[in-house]
C-alpha cells in the first residue's frame, strides 16, 4: 500500500523558529520532525502502516498517530502532553493487560507504562507537527456534521442500552468497559468531523480496528456524536 504522509508545516516552522531562535524554515521543520520522531516513534506509528492486520493491532505499543492532524483538537493535545492521563483503561490492546479478579476484570498497574510528560514548549512543537499529519482529509471533507445539544437521558439510554457502546467505553470514570478509550473526554479531545466519521465507519480509518461498524443511519450517528460531545461539557 502506498504510504500517505502530508507535511504541511507553516505553523511548525514558525513555532520552532521562535522557540529555538532559528528562522530557517527547513531547519525548523527538520527540528520539529526530529523531536517527534525521537520522542514518539518508539511507540506510535507516524507513517501509515504498510499493512493492516489484527496481529499488528494486538501487538502495537500505543495508538497510531499518522493521522493525528485529522483526529485531535490541537489545544487539547498541547494540554494533554503536559499532563497526560490514561485514555484507554485497558491499554492499547486490553487483551494483553486484563486479568480476571474476584469482582471484575482488572488491569494491574505495572502492566501499563506511564506516558512521558513534556514542557509547554515541547508540547507545542510536538502538537504542531502532529497536527500537520492529515492523510485522511478526504474522510473529513465527506462529513457535514455540526454538534447539537443532546438529551442526557435519551443519549444515555441510546449509548448504553440500544447501541451497547458502554460495553467497551467508559461513560464516566469507573463506569463502562475498559477495552476502548473513554468517551467522557472525547468531545474535547477529538475533532467533531473525525468523531462523526469514525462512528459511521471505523474501518475507513483503521481497517482492522476492533471498533464495530454498526452501519447506522446518519441520524443515528448524529445522536451518538451529539451525546458524546455533550458529555465533555458537563
Amino acid at each position: 500500500m502506498i504510504q500517505r504522509k502530508l507535511f504541511h508545516l507553516p505553523t511548525v516552522t514558525m513555532l520552532v523558529g521562535i522557540l529555538t531562535g532559528f528562522t530557517s524554515p527547513a531547519f525548523a521543520e527538520e527540528k520539529a520532525k526530529q523531536f517527534v520522531e525521537t520522542n514518539c516513534s518508539g511507540c506510535h506509528a507516524l507513517n501509515e502502516p504498510q499493512s493492516f492486520t489484527t496481529a499488528r493491532i494486538r501487538e502495537r505499543k500505543a495508538p497510531d498517530l499518522h493521522y493525528a492532524g485529522n483526529k485531535f483538537q490541537k489545544d487539547w493535545l498541547i494540554q494533554w502532553l503536559q499532563s497526560p492521563t490514561r485514555l484507554r483503561p485497558g491499554g492499547t490492546f486490553f487483551g494483553q493487560n486484563v486479568v480476571a479478579a474476584e469482582d471484575r476484570d482488572i488491569v494491574p498497574k505495572d502492566k501499563l507504562p506511564e506516558h512521558p510528560v513534556y514542557s509547554k514548549s515541547e508540547a507545542q512543537v510536538a502538537a504542531s507537527y502532529l497536527m500537520s499529519l492529515t492523510p485522511h482529509d478526504d474522510l473529513v471533507s465527506d462529513v457535514d456534521y455540526v454538534p447539537k445539544p443532546s438529551s442526557g437521558a435519551m443519549g444515555h439510554m441510546n449509548f448504553t442500552k440500544f447501541k451497547g457502546c458502554v460495553g467497551c467505553h467508559e461513560l464516566e470514570k469507573g463506569y463502562g468497559g475498559i477495552s476502548g478509550p473513554e468517551v467522557y473526554t472525547a468531545g474535547a479531545r477529538l475533532k467533531p468531523e473525525f468523531l462523526y466519521s469514525f462512528i459511521r465507519n471505523p474501518q475507513a480509518w483503521e481497517p482492522k480496528t476492533f471498533m464495530s461498524n454498526l452501519h447506522l443511519e446518519d441520524s443515528e450517528v448524529q445522536k451518538l456524536a451529539d451525546f458524546i460531545t455533550t458529555l465533555s461539557k458537563e
